[in-house]
């Protein structure tokens, strides 16, 4: 038998899908034939020629980065069954959940994300549970207290009855318990009026709550959202180290001034790395959104196998588990859940140096958040400390979180989440690729952890559209891939996959020009698709990709209604959160304005995990400028529709340059797409487009149309 400190920890296997290496060098063959096609029609140069010869180079750049980042995916598989096999004593893991507005982030979500980490199946006096509060609540505060109590019945019971879902309101889903044990239905009674009671409580409005201000509240007197002290309080300190008791919990609020920057979530994750590391300071850290609650409760040891790995602990970096959801809307009507995108280039960047940092769900090494790089492992090991007591270190810990500590450090530029976009997540990770790191995909069975997707328009817009600036912000920085790869020891392969991710702030001003493209040839009665053989491309080009793509949902088991509204919403949102993440970006860099950090709402999710209520996947608008762009490429389409059947187009100059077939059915495909926004104009209230933004939409619309007719008659 082999020695099991030599067997490994966890295995990653590459593996081919043959028939998308065939479909994705087909793609790129046929839009390669497009741009020779585009460079030889010398005779058809004109504006609206080379603007579609520009859209089309940078569509085929941006299949280059897309067939790149998934050609060598892989899979990881961890063995924790020999991890106390290969190691002596399992390590402390700092548990960090974050929340910034308990009106965006209703408490009772973030409470059940604790929860669910309080219950993990790992030895309870090597966990420490911090929450920051960057909104500085008593009523986060407040539901803490009263969540650790109940968290006190709660942990045992899951323990003692093994309960694989350890969010309560996820577990209590099922309305009765239909089990034979009697001891058991009638603890899972018990556990459920007292979960009825926790929310009860939580579910309030703060004013309602007499005593919320009063004796260890009053530190938050006088306190505002951006002006107050560091507060931390430590909600239940496990004294004696017991093994199967309740971790560590304390709150954290970092200190906040008016005008002083606080750099969004980075800020408040150097915090709590920091505070963390003059109390616990375990060797690694796990961070979750406040609404992603634990679903495999053996998470914290799948991911030890790849840390702990005799190879891993000298190359990996991080362990990162996908973002999956509950309570989902059938059919994705919002194109939200990235089932496709996790499943086939997920599984690519496990392929390349490693997969991204995705700002929730994944267990860090410490030492690397401090900054050091692989050539220094060897020389930088960081130990949790024995005697740990949380009380006499949170004086300490209070200075470290002051917002002043980092003035004159190496904090938020060398050390720790890095400052500069507001996709802190994306940047830090980068950062540590660049120095060498590698990052894996951890993804055991059942999956580690699962929260709630954005549904609405205003809520799912807002978060594409910091995603896309967030993007662009690392691009016009000095952390920009190109720079990775020459100067730093970033692959290449990795550097096409961060120009893959970056390509969602560039690829929706293509989009847009390629849109305008179809209404400026109709009104103008000109072309820019070919009207020769070379039709024959893009035809070919459009099937194939459009039989490629439903192929890949039917094998994951997804509908021909989902595949249709995700292909829609990939130019919707794209065009609206997109182009709106680039403007403003743009009048960044023009010294206009900033960027400002926009908190996605989290909303209660249903008890069933896919949501019924069909006005639930309705689109909803508001009067954020982030729909303009998509009311106007509709109402463009619209008007150009309507100026090619009535005949208002003026006379083509020859046959090869009159407006053709093909224009006209793109013309009808984008409508098609923008149903949404078609219905929308019709409708009222949440469910209607705002009637400010359908006047500056037809405002911009007859703009454009006279400049179409301007350029005719010059």
């Amino acid at each position: 038998m082999a020695n099991p400190n030599s067997l490994p920890l966890y295995e990653k296997y590459w593996y081919k899908h043959n028939y998308k290496r065939v479909l994705d060098s087909f793609i790129l063959i046929l839009l390669l034939l497009l741009l020779g096609y585009r460079i030889i029609s010398i005779n058809n140069y004109s504006f609206h020629w080379f603007v579609a010869l520009i859209c089309e180079l940078w569509f085929t750049l941006s299949w280059v980065f897309t067939i790149s980042t998934q050609w060598n995916p892989a899979l990881i598989k961890t063995y924790p069954h020999l991890l106390l096999q290969s190691v002596q004593e399992l390590p402390p893991v700092d548990l960090f959940v974050t929340t910034a507005d308990d009106e965006l982030e209703p408490p009772i979500i973030t409470m059940n994300t604790v929860l669910s980490l309080l219950a993990l199946d790992y030895p309870s006096h090597k966990l420490a549970c911090y929450v920051s509060d960057d909104g500085c609540s008593p009523l986060i505060f407040y539901a803490l207290q009263e969540s650790s109590k109940f968290a006190k019945h709660w942990v045992p019971f899951c323990k003692k009855y093994k309960i694989q879902v350890r969010a309560p309101f996820r577990y209590f889903c099922d309305d009765e318990c239909t089990t034979n044990n009697e001891e058991f239905n009638h603890e899972w009674l018990r556990m459920k009026r007292m979960y009825e009671n926790l929310s009860h409580k939580i579910e309030v409005d703060p004013k309602s709550i007499p005593s919320l201000l009063e004796g260890e509240f009053d530190v938050f007197s006088n306190t505002q959202r951006t002006n107050h002290p560091t507060i931390i309080k430590v909600i239940w300190e496990n004294k004696e180290m017991v093994e199967d008791g309740l971790p560590h919990l304390i709150y954290i609020s970092r200190e906040k001034r008016p005008k002083q920057p606080h750099h969004f979530k980075a800020g408040a994750m150097n915090v709590l790395t920091r505070v963390s590391g003059l109390i616990t300071n375990a060797p690694f850290m796990l961070n979750v959104d406040c609404d992603m609650f634990v679903n495999n409760p053996n998470i914290v040891q799948h991911a030890m196998c790849i840390l702990l790995d005799s190879k891993g602990e000298k190359e990996v970096a991080f362990a990162q588990c996908p973002q999956q959801f509950y309570a989902t809307l059938k059919d994705d009507p919002f194109g939200n859940q990235m089932t496709i995108l996790l499943k086939y280039l997920g599984a690519g960047l496990a392929g390349l140096q490693g997969i991204f940092y995705g700002g929730t769900n994944c267990f860090h090494r410490r030492k690397v958040i401090y900054g050091l790089s692989p050539d220094d492992v060897e020389n930088g090991r960081i130990y949790s400390p024995n005697d740990i007591n949380v009380t006499k270190a949170v004086e300490e810990a209070t200075q470290v979180a002051c917002y002043g500590y980092e003035y004159g450090t190496g904090w938020g530029k060398q050390v720790g989440w890095i400052y500069g976009s507001i996709t802190e997540d994306v940047l830090t990770g980068l950062t540590i690729h660049k120095k060498g790191w590698r990052s894996e995909l951890c993804t055991p069975d059942p999956v580690a952890f699962r929260g709630c997707a954005p549904i609405g328009g205003p809520t799912s817009m807002a978060q594409h559209k910091r995603w896309a600036t967030g993007m662009l912000e690392i691009f016009f920085s000095k952390h920009c891939p190109i720079f990775g790869t020459i100067f730093g020891k970033l692959s290449f392969r990795q550097f096409l996959a961060y120009m893959w991710i970056m390509n969602w702030g560039f690829n929706p001003v293509a989009l847009v020009c390629y849109s305008c493209l179809l209404p400026y040839c109709i009104i103008t009665n000109s072309n820019f698709l070919p009207k020769d053989w070379g039709i024959c491309i893009p035809i070919a080009l459009i099937v194939t990709y459009m039989v490629y793509t439903l192929v890949e949902y039917l094998i994951s088991g997804m509908t021909i209604r989902a595949w249709w509204n995700n292909q829609r919403m990939s130019l919707i949102t794209p065009m609206n959160a997109g182009f709106c993440g680039f403007i403003t970006i743009l009048l960044k860099l023009l010294g206009i304005s900033n960027t400002i950090f926009d908190i996605t709402k989290k909303d209660i999710p249903s008890s069933s995990d896919e949501v019924q209520d069909k006005d639930a996947s309705r689109h909803t608008f508001d009067k954020s400028l982030v729909f303009l762009p998509g009311t106007t490429i509709l109402l463009l389409q619209l008007t150009s529709i309507f100026i090619k059947l009535f005949g208002f187009q003026p006379q083509g100059l020859s046959e090869n340059y009159e407006c053709g077939v093909a224009e006209m059915l793109c013309s009808v495909y984008w409508i098609m797409s923008y149903w949404p926004f078609l219905r929308g104009l019709f409708e009222r209230g949440k469910y209607g487009i705002p009637f400010s933004t359908i006047r500056k939409g037809a405002a911009m619309t007859c703009l454009f149309v006279f400049l179409c007719r301007s350029t005719i008659s010059s």
